[in-house]
């Protein structure tokens, strides 16, 4: 059952991607403006006819759905194209952003999930606690990424100067601001899902039967509460993994970290339309595979849902 679920979603995938390219491709070529008008600003000593030329060398006197066709032909072969803004080619430079990217996502993944469980637990077994709890949940949803992340480098970086304000040296002195920052930021819901299921769960008739046996507390509540509770948490994360994804587009160009995020806002700024689009399209791939990740997850938590 798994092997077919994985390959009906990948075929999913594909067929998402392919409609996503040809969206994105299309919209971008009904921008005003292309690589050879910028070209021409650049060097006011190009004629007309040097532009004709330049645009039938490249292909951009074709109509939009013929150049669609030709640039998916040639990514599907391999040919990622050239980078106009960064003068490398764009398969060079998507490798290292993603794997920084995923970096930040995997730690800012698992700060966001331990500490949501954790609090979690704390309201479902503590009621007295679920006040605070509740009200660090709100707040974790209630501020913007952008503005947390300012702050913790006003602070830490500027007037504690413990920290570097950004960039990617190598090192978790570079990476625990951003990390805090997106999961933070993605607190809110681990901590309200966790709390609910685990109450549930602790109401379960085998719980009572568990602790008459003289069970402790911590027993109780992760090898008996627990592995009932984690289904709804992990399909909470399978829902949020696009907010992930683009909380670690906004953080990292917040914290200059050379990564997706930043990858993809110095494209568009630079109006470097092919890395843009290939680089939405790997976020795009990287959020759905994230998903069908917590959908094997849930399955082998709760083999019924297969």
């Amino acid at each position: 059952m798994a092997g077919a679920l994985i390959l009906r979603r990948l075929l999913q995938i594909a067929v998402t991607t392919a409609i996503l390219s040809l969206c994105a491709f299309l919209l971008i070529g009904l921008m005003p403006g292309d690589p050879i008008d910028l070209a021409i600003a650049g060097d006011p000593r190009l004629s007309a006819a040097d532009a004709a030329r330049m645009r039938a060398l490249h292909g951009l006197d074709q109509p939009l759905l013929a150049r669609y066709l030709a640039w998916a032909q040639s990514v599907l072969g391999g040919n990622f194209g050239h980078s106009r803004l960064f003068a490398q080619p764009v398969s060079a430079l998507l490798g290292p952003a993603l794997l920084s990217t995923l970096e930040l996502l995997g730690l800012a993944l698992l700060l966001a999930l331990g500490a949501g469980v954790g609090l979690g637990a704390l309201a479902a077994l503590r009621p007295r606690w679920s006040g605070p709890v509740q009200a660090l949940a709100l707040a974790a949803q209630a501020v913007p990424t952008f503005w947390l992340g300012l702050l913790l480098i006003i602070l830490f970086a500027v007037t504690l100067g413990w920290l570097p304000a950004g960039g990617a040296e190598g090192g978790w002195r570079f990476l625990l601001l951003p990390v805090v920052t997106l999961a933070f930021a993605n607190l809110a819901a681990y901590t309200r899902h966790s709390a609910a299921a685990l109450r549930s769960a602790l109401a379960e008739p085998h719980i009572r039967t568990a602790r008459a046996k003289g069970a402790s507390e911590a027993r109780v509540l992760w090898r008996h509460a627990w592995p009932n509770a984690a289904i709804p948490v992990v399909a909470v994360a399978a829902l949020d993994a696009g907010a992930l994804v683009s909380g670690a587009l906004v953080t990292e160009t917040v914290f200059a970290r050379p990564g997706m995020g930043k990858l993809i806002f110095d494209a568009v700024m630079g109006s470097d339309f092919n890395l843009a689009l290939l680089a939405l399209l790997v976020v795009a791939v990287v959020t759905m595979l994230a998903t069908l990740a917590a959908d094997l997850v849930q399955r082998w938590l709760d083999p019924r849902l297969a």
